[in-house]
């Protein structure tokens, strides 16, 4: 199946590892062209050098104001066009409501929530017809995760907005979509299955409540993102699909 992803431009966010780096490795192994972020400068370079021909990098915070605009510009001047973004960012710090301070709500509203807004509205304002807007969000946008008490209170918060700018883009013919994933075999998940004392019972409890019975892998996720983000899901916009191996009790 052609993802009609040949030489289209998108910038993803948090690409040096993880589900963004997962994301961009996939969006190029299809041909596109991708403008990876992160926010150390040795970092973005060591992932653009790994990530081959077809992706550059640029260091930025996504809680700094001025760095929607300039990613869009970076994306047009380096590839001579800017086609999507994928907002992934790293999750916030784990703790129940009782251990969560203001001071790490306040951090993870800026990078979690405002600072996806902010990258949202300003490439709003200059896709055309065919462009995407992707979000990287959590299982916790339909179950709240025990020990995760920030990521319950903000991403379904994120999954609402991302709805609401659906419904304004799509007569523009601009589509957003969102990611729900849940036990994904990436850094983050296995530092939270070591809070428990004990990573391997704590993988093998949260396995056995997956009907496939397995944590997801990175390039499974990317491979999700990628057609999401390509012209071959181009009826699809406004949903929030899991990936997350069946795990969801929900239809």
């Amino acid at each position: 199946m052609d993802l009609g992803l040949k030489d289209r431009v998108y910038v993803v966010t948090g690409a040096t590892r993880g589900l963004g780096r997962a994301s961009a490795e996939a969006l190029l192994a299809e041909g596109a062209r991708v403008l990876v972020t992160g926010r150390d400068e040795k970092t973005v370079a060591e992932a653009v050098a790994e990530l081959g021909p077809g992706a550059s990098g640029l260091a930025a915070d996504n809680t700094d104001p001025g760095t929607p605009a300039r990613l869009v510009a970076e994306a047009r001047a380096r590839f001579g066009g800017f086609d999507g973004i994928l907002i992934s960012v790293g999750g916030p710090a784990p703790g129940f409501a009782a251990d969560n301070t203001d001071e790490q709500w306040a951090a993870a509203f800026d990078t979690v929530f405002l600072g996806a807004v902010r990258l949202a509205r300003t490439a709003a304002e200059t896709l055309g017809e065919g462009g995407v807007i992707g979000f990287v969000l959590s299982a916790s946008v339909h179950e709240p995760i025990p020990g995760l008490t920030i990521s319950n209170g903000l991403r379904p918060g994120l999954a609402g907005f991302a709805k609401s700018l659906a419904n304004d883009l799509g007569p523009r013919g601009v589509r957003v979509v969102g990611l729900l994933p849940s036990r994904i075999d990436t850094d983050r998940v296995r530092s939270l299955d070591a809070l428990s004392g004990d990573a391997e019972a704590s993988r093998a409890a949260n396995e056995a409540t997956i009907p496939l019975r397995r944590y997801g892998t990175p390039a499974e996720f990317g491979r999700t993102a990628a057609f999401l983000l390509s012209p071959a899901a181009s009826y699809l916009t406004g949903l929030m699909l899991p990936v997350d191996g069946g795990a969801r009790s929900g239809f």
